[in-house]
């Protein structure tokens, strides 16, 4: 559909299709100035990017979204690709919908999208509950970050998507860092995750 969208509109001219995530993987690598970029946005999932050593976007077929971070066999399942402990259930809204009443935070919204905002609206007021959350993503978060590390070897992660906006985004950050330090020191001194600004965080890959 897009190469006819394209030839459509504007003829036989040059033309590159590219994933969603990897966009957010060269919006990184422009927005750090740096090569060897992973690009993860959190927001209806968990859509990632990555730009290698050399500035390319590799062509691999990076849907991390559907990659297992979690062995436990009571993991949620994913609807989708029908395996459990997949990271759309952990870094993505979905992660804080599951969260939140472990939490205490009864949800009232409709949409996934509603529910979000609702903890983050608590986030914004810093209710405790709301903060142990965005914790347990971070948690989750550094652990995986070890676990892309074996298969990427990234220096820089840019972290964008509606989970990683406001006060929350940065307890994320904060949290992953010390798991990182902690649990993979041989890691935590390889890699960087960063947060870009807020607007950057809020629209995600679509930057």
């Amino acid at each position: 559909i897009y190469i006819r969208a394209i030839r459509d509109t504007f003829g036989d001219v040059p033309y590159v299709v590219a994933n969603d995530g990897d966009v957010s993987a060269l919006a990184g690598a422009m927005n750090l100035g740096e090569n060897n970029v992973l690009g993860i946005a959190m927001g209806a999932s968990e859509a990632v990017g990555y730009v290698d050593p050399e500035g390319r976007i590799t062509g691999w077929l990076n849907e991390l979204a559907f990659v297992p971070v979690d062995a436990s066999p009571a993991a949620m399942r994913d609807e989708w690709s029908g395996d459990i402990g997949c990271g759309v259930k952990y870094f993505s809204q979905d992660g804080v919908i599951k969260l939140a009443p472990r939490a205490g935070i009864e949800l009232k919204g409709a949409s996934p999208a509603e529910k979000l905002k609702e903890v983050q609206a608590l986030m914004a007021q810093g209710d405790e509950r709301a903060v142990k959350v965005y914790e347990s993503i971070g948690v989750y978060l550094g652990h995986s970050l070890a676990l892309y590390h074996h298969f990427y070897r990234f220096r820089h992660v840019l972290l964008l998507g509606r989970v990683m906006s406001g006060r929350g985004g940065d307890i994320v950050l904060e949290t992953c860092k010390k798991v990182l330090a902690d649990e993979y020191p041989e890691v935590a001194g390889r890699i960087s995750p960063t947060l870009p600004d807020e607007k950057s965080r809020r629209v995600g890959q679509s930057v």
